[in-house]
């Protein structure tokens, strides 16, 4: 750790070591309180260079002049490929010649050095992925030989003791192919791994180099990327093979059957960025309604899938209820606080998920025990979305109905919060309800009707769209999403309680259609099971419609 920062990383003045720093000698890289300014410039005064801490490192450290010791090279001579201060371009030795500045070069450098890091960190990835496949064949190679030597072994048991010798003699041979093939996948394996530590030492080289003001490493940088851009050939190490044979009194090898030993190859890897799925379901004209549950809800809010066969759902009171698609009531679980949830979910496991505005937790409901998994001060959880990896999105409103974000947890840990872009809200701090789901393409999208938007961050919390409803002769209220969810097409499915209407977007933020033709009235509550067939809430209804809208 840097001397001149505490543990919460405020920088400390250089030569007091005590007070906050404000300023930096961009000469001397030191940190500076600004009553010890006068101290530290009290010597040689030219030469130091006082600016703002924030603008530290902000001044090129040029190489000096060989021929003129107290002039620094500003230029590089072209016609000569060195650089030259100011007097040596002046000088006969370069007259005629053409420069260029070496702050310019610098810069250009630094971007080219930029991008070169960051293609690694997409490359690097890559090669990670090769290492665990490595490594699990490795360790599955056991397992696989196991399951060989039972299969020679009951072909043993039907020659018996007559091809006993025979069998171990094979046993031996399995052995030493098995020590062949783990040294050959050990040995592919340490080679990627030499490039894997090679290419980390190079991203640490290019951080360092990309943190520097020093010119000469900069320009003379030497762009690696293509190295490891082509990727180490994949090698094909196939599992030798028992042929067993049938039983018969002859020379007792060949009773046995053929073991075909391993074969290696190595096949070509090609880097590619990994694109989310791509098959394509058409969007019905006419949408259809499957079946209609009613629920006895008198306000009904949401609605999550279970699995294809049955839903949970929840309203205006304590009571959360599953239902089979029959409309079947299944199941009902009634809330800790006595007040109805704010939403629910249902996790990787099959266990319900539900967040209660009253005691501000949210509660998981597996096997019927109900046990805490998060608990909040000073902010509300409200809606719930579980990610693809299992992890917990939930958006929470600050007590004094000021501010919202979307919080990500893994178990009970906070891993990222979402609120601002550029420093501005993302989400209105209004109560009014606002929906989460994460697409296919990890983008996580939020209706939020206070704000009359939809808006969609990428999973590192990067604002991409912000849809505010599509111009319509027949949509005369203003849009109101109430509802949001998404398919596995990477749809964007919002319900407009205004409205009375879904709106169906790309992945993109791009309006395709609507589904208003299904008798909607006050759409609230939106999922989507496995199969793409779409459960919508009717908010004053209490009933739950199944609808069909892709082919």
């Amino acid at each position: 750790m840097d001397p001149n920062y505490s543990a919460q990383d405020v920088a400390r003045c250089y030569l007091c070591k005590t007070a906050i720093a404000q300023n930096y000698c961009d000469f001397c890289h030191v940190n500076l309180c600004k009553p010890c300014i006068g101290e530290h410039i009290s010597d040689e005064y030219d030469k130091h260079k006082i600016v703002p801490i924030l603008q530290r490192k902000s001044t090129l450290i040029f190489p000096k002049c060989q021929t003129h010791q107290n002039k620094n090279c500003e230029y590089q001579c072209q016609d000569c490929d060195i650089f030259v201060c100011s007097d040596c371009a002046m000088s006969k030795q370069h007259k005629g010649h053409e420069y260029l500045k070496l702050e310019e070069i610098f810069t250009k450098s630094k971007e080219r050095i930029g991008k070169d890091k960051e293609e690694l960190d997409r490359i690097s990835p890559t090669y990670e992925e090769i290492v665990i496949e490595l490594e699990n064949q490795i360790a599955n190679l056991d397992g696989e030989y196991e399951k060989l030597t039972t299969e020679m072994s009951k072909q043993r048991e039907e020659l018996h003791r007559e091809i006993d010798n025979a069998i171990n003699q094979m046993e031996e041979d399995i052995g030493e192919i098995k020590v062949k093939h783990h040294s050959i996948l050990k040995e592919h394996l340490n080679e990627i791994k030499q490039v894997q530590s090679l290419m980390q030492k190079t991203l640490v080289s290019l951080h360092e180099i990309e943190e520097s003001n020093e010119v000469s490493p900069t320009i003379n940088y030497s762009s690696k990327v293509e190295e490891f851009r082509k990727l180490p050939p994949k090698s094909n190490v196939s599992m030798p093979k028992f042929i067993p044979k049938q039983v018969a009194r002859e020379e007792v090898s060949n009773l046995i059957g053929k073991l075909i030993p391993i074969s290696t190859t190595l096949e070509e890897r090609v880097f590619a960025t990994k694109k989310p799925n791509t098959s394509v379901r058409e969007l019905l004209d006419v949408p259809q309604v499957l079946n209609t549950i009613k629920t006895g809800y008198k306000i009904l809010c949401c609605v999550t899938c279970l699995n294809e066969e049955q839903i949970w759902t929840c309203g205006n009171t304590k009571d959360i209820k599953c239902f089979n698609i029959q409309g079947v009531l299944q199941k009902t679980i009634q809330t800790k606080s006595g007040e109805n949830p704010s939403d629910i979910a249902v996790d990787i496991d099959g266990a319900l998920l539900y967040s209660d505005w009253k005691t501000r937790r949210v509660y998981k409901v597996k096997d019927d025990q109900t046990e805490v998994i998060i608990r909040l001060q000073g902010w509300i959880p409200k809606q719930l979305c579980v990610t693809s990896s299992g992890e917990l999105l939930v958006v929470m409103r600050s007590e004094d109905e000021t501010q919202s974000k979307v919080v990500r947890y893994s178990g009970s840990t906070v891993k990222q919060t979402i609120q601002f872009d550029n420093g501005q809200p993302l989400y209105s701090g209004s109560k009014k309800i606002k929906s989460i789901t994460e697409n296919r393409n990890l983008d996580i999208c939020v209706a939020d009707s206070g704000a009359g938007a939809v808006v969609v961050v990428n999973q590192d919390g990067k604002l991409l769209i912000r849809y505010t409803g599509h111009p319509s002769p027949t949509k005369n209220e203003p849009f109101k999403p109430t509802g949001i969810t998404t398919d596995s097409q990477s749809h964007i499915l919002i319900s407009d309680a205004g409205n009375h209407c879904i709106h169906i977007l790309n992945a993109d933020g791009l309006f395709l259609r609507y589904i208003d033709n299904c008798d909607m009235k006050n759409p609230h509550g939106l999922c989507v099971e496995s199969n793409d067939s779409l459960f919508e809430c009717e908010f004053y209804r209490g009933s739950v419609k199944k609808i069909k809208y892709v082919k």
